[in-house]
């Protein structure tokens, strides 16, 4: 199948969304600037994002037609087998973009290494453009990454390309049933994260970073980092600080998902309880008293360029 034009999807950067939310970028900068931010640095990074979306936008003139797409319509847009995906932005752009672009071949470009790790995002403006020529020739490399999925018991379901969370949409505790490998706990907690293998060196090492850091902290031992050793088929999730009670218990922390293993959790929340996917809030199932979750890894697979 030919390659006809090419999807940029981007995401609105710090300073168009505050532009959005006060009407003018003076009204902006006075909000920034009253709250004891540097709105400076808003300014360079949407300078410099413009630029190299400028910079890509000159790169695919030369090679094949394109369209731009925001990040916000992508639940809505129609993707098809004649489209290469370029995702500009934060690697979370790309973990959203993934689950929606159905195993199209993704050329992720990092519009500013000096602000970006980039673990998901293998080009730069410069370099990116051959990249795409491959797809159009069918001759590139790419890695294939899982996602995670939760089940409802009524038949709706939620990909995650990083991470799913479960629990309460508020501050208040997470009130739930866990079944893991046979065994059964009500717990209390600050919700249970799934991570994939993507997503392990995001939200979910921020557990084991605290983790680490109380161990330290009681047994004056000397400066150790976990390392969490996933393979791409397998998901890991853990309960964020469970409470033990007469009610409710703490032997179920974490474990590994894979092949026929699954998560249950069942909802004991009456109306706040939740699920969502890779840090947005806005895309997700809602988790009320009744509700089942089975998660595992997905069937889908992202396909991400990689050469």
């Amino acid at each position: 199948m030919s390659i006809e034009y090419a999807v940029v999807i981007k995401n609105k950067t710090r300073l168009e969304a505050l532009v959005e939310r006060f009407n003018t970028r003076a009204q902006a900068r006075f909000y920034i600037g009253r709250s004891g931010g540097e709105f400076a640095d808003y300014e360079l990074e949407h300078d410099r994002f413009q630029e190299a979306l400028l910079s890509v936008q000159r790169e695919l003139s030369g090679i094949v037609r394109y369209k731009i797409v925001d990040r916000s319509f992508l639940p809505s847009f129609i993707f098809s087998d004649q489209q290469v995906v370029v995702a500009v932005g934060q690697d979370g752009l790309v973990a959203n973009a993934a689950k929606y672009v159905n195993g199209r071949p993704i050329v992720a470009v990092n519009p500013d290494q000096d602000r970006y790790d980039g673990v998901l995002l293998p080009f730069t403006p410069v370099t990116f453009g051959k990249a795409v020529e491959k797809v159009i020739r069918g001759r590139f490399e790419s890695r294939q990454a899982a996602f995670a999925e939760a089940r409802l018991n009524d038949g709706q379901r939620l990909l995650a390309f990083n991470d799913l969370f479960i629990g309460a949409s508020s501050h208040v505790s997470a009130r739930y049933k866990i079944t893991f490998n046979g065994t059964t706990e009500e717990h209390s907690s600050s919700g249970v994260i799934v991570s994939t293998q993507a997503g392990s060196t995001g939200w979910m090492s921020s557990i084991f970073n605290q983790s680490d850091g109380l161990q330290r902290l009681f047994e004056k031992s000397e400066q150790r980092r976990t390392r969490l050793n996933m393979r791409d088929d397998q998901l890991f999730f853990a309960v964020r600080e469970p409470f033990r009670s007469k009610r409710t218990q703490t032997g179920i922390a974490g474990g590994l998902l894979s092949g026929d293993t699954r998560l249950r959790i069942e909802s004991l929340m009456p109306g706040n309880g939740v699920i969502f996917s890779d840090g947005i809030e806005a895309d997700f199932l809602r988790f009320g008293s009744g509700s089942i979750a089975t998660i595992g890894p997905a069937r889908e697979r992202a396909n991400l360029v990689v050469a």
